[in-house]
């Protein structure tokens, strides 16, 4: 004779198919869950300096040429000021605001890794800016400096982040 599946025991039983779409569907939102973070008070830091980034491509870096102009080669300051503005704007600017507005793991942790390339840029920016002023080139303006800082902050705050989820 055949007992009704509630008297067999757990090992007996026939899996059930809705309780089966039910566990996929809780190990889909535990792969979800691991892959996003909460930045927490860290979040506001972060776009303070994403808009230092912002503040620093309007001012002046080298002689009388913004950051924005280095950026779209509307004026020539030489290769390292225009790398780091390519650099700090993908990294300072892009992949940090989609890292803030969709808090994917991955994006923190690529904005941390790439904001430390611009920080390392844009202080080789200011000291190619700083050796050359002798022989009569500009030295770094406001913005560039501004710039190397918010690169800064952006490095230690997405670290701090990325490194945060367990």
């Amino acid at each position: 004779m055949n007992q009704p599946d509630e008297r067999k025991a757990p090992w007996e039983r026939e899996d059930d198919p809705s309780l089966a779409a039910l566990q996929t569907e809780i190990e889909g939102v535990a792969r979800r869950v691991e892959r996003r973070i909460d930045p927490g008070v860290a979040a506001l830091v972060a776009a303070i300096g994403t808009l230092a980034v912002v503040a620093s491509l309007l001012l002046p870096w080298v002689g009388g040429a913004t950051g924005w102009q280095l950026l779209v080669g509307a004026q020539a300051a030489g290769p390292l000021p225009r790398l780091f503005t390519f650099t700090l704007t993908a990294f300072g600017l892009v992949v940090s605001a989609l890292a803030l507005t969709t808090r994917v793991w991955a994006l923190a942790w690529l904005a941390a890794v790439g904001s430390g390339i611009s920080l390392v840029n844009g202080v080789w920016a200011i000291w190619s800016r700083q050796i050359g002023v002798p022989e009569g080139v500009a030295g770094p303006g406001p913005g560039l400096v501004i710039g190397v800082l918010g690169a800064a902050l952006l490095t230690f705050t997405w670290a701090r982040i990325a490194l945060q989820r367990r």
